[in-house]
């Protein structure tokens, strides 16, 4: 009776130990043949040797010229940051580029593109208390709180006279509130990979939080261009403004180009033609001038200064980059 026990309980031992091993080679039996089955399905080498980067991979910086800490072809040019860039992506010249720089009233270039992705050119817009801008020296298109004007017409306000107030004015109209546009401005920025910009408002009046780069500033601006749009706002040289103000009489204005290339008062290097920019002034930006240049071939040129000592010097700065052009 004892030996008969004991065997059972040996068979009971063998038992409990050949049930893993079923089950541990059961899994291996099926891993092995789902593989082989998923090799059948799937051809892995046949999909890599269809696989299209350009198409399922869309680099940020195709046709575009690549930052650079680098001082390129710069020893004639005294503004602190620079950068002359082909609309193919060929950098020609650079200074400090990458450095951040307050961007003054070329920051309505950002203020433009934002207005023309979201808005509508005919809606009418009532300018809001919030347009009103009591900074001593700041640039405006001359409108008052309840003044009503077409989108259309508040972006010939922001970027021929550089109006501060039409700024605030599309910001509010756009956004809601100015807080909200100025949030949307700096996704816009992160989206085209300008990611050393920073944005507190939509006019550009100086704030320590408030800065871009010489490169950020030819992302943007080359993002601006686009939009065909665009083109009429910062390669108009004066637009003439009827309106009608906050107490139901009519009002008429001239607006003058503050780019000195598009008006004439500065000649443009032989062989090119200046077809937009914007101008930017602050105590703590100095001069700056964001501009798109075409050659007789019809190859476009981006070029950018900031911080140039006066505005003689900005000029003087930025027809030394033009020359650059058809060296």
């Amino acid at each position: 009776m004892a030996d008969y026990i004991k065997r059972g309980r040996k068979v009971k031992n063998k038992i409990y130990i050949f049930i893993p091993l079923c089950i541990v080679l059961a899994l291996i039996i099926g891993a092995v043949y789902y593989y082989q089955f998923m090799i059948t399905r799937y051809d892995f080498s046949a999909r890599l040797s269809t696989l299209d980067i350009n198409m399922e991979i869309s680099p940020i910086a195709k046709k575009l010229a690549l930052p650079t800490d680098e001082n390129i072809d710069v020893d004639d040019i005294s503004s602190e940051s620079i950068i002359l860039v082909s609309t193919e992506g060929s950098l020609l010249a650079s200074k400090a580029a990458t450095k951040r720089m307050y961007p003054a009233s070329t920051t309505k270039v950002m203020t433009a593109l934002v207005a023309l992705k979201y808005g509508n050119l005919s809606d009418e817009i009532t300018v809001p208390e919030e347009s009103v801008i009591s900074e001593a020296g700041a640039s405006l298109a001359g409108l008052n709180p309840g003044d009503k004007l077409t989108l259309d017409e508040l972006l010939y306000g922001l970027m021929l006279p550089s109006g501060n107030d039409a700024a605030n004015a599309i910001a509010v109209h756009i956004g809601g509130s100015v807080d909200n546009f100025v949030r949307m401005m700096n996704d816009e920025a992160k989206r085209i990979g300008a990611v050393d910009t920073n944005f507190m408002n939509a006019h550009g009046l100086s704030d320590e939080n408030h800065y871009t780069t010489a490169y950020d500033l030819y992302l943007i601006f080359n993002e601006a261009l686009k939009d065909s749009r665009f083109l009429n706002y910062a390669g108009t040289a004066s637009y003439n403004v009827s309106y009608i103000a906050a107490d139901g009489s009519e009002v008429t204005k001239s607006w003058r180009n503050g780019n000195r290339y598009l008006t004439g008062q500065v000649a443009t290097p032989g062989g090119l033609v200046v077809e937009a920019g914007k101008t930017g002034t602050t105590l703590a930006a100095g001069s700056c001038l964001v501009i798109c240049s075409e050659n007789k071939e019809g190859s476009k040129y981006i070029s950018v200064v900031l911080k140039s000592k006066n505005r003689a010097d900005l000029y003087d700065n930025m027809s030394k980059l033009l020359f650059k052009i058809n060296k």
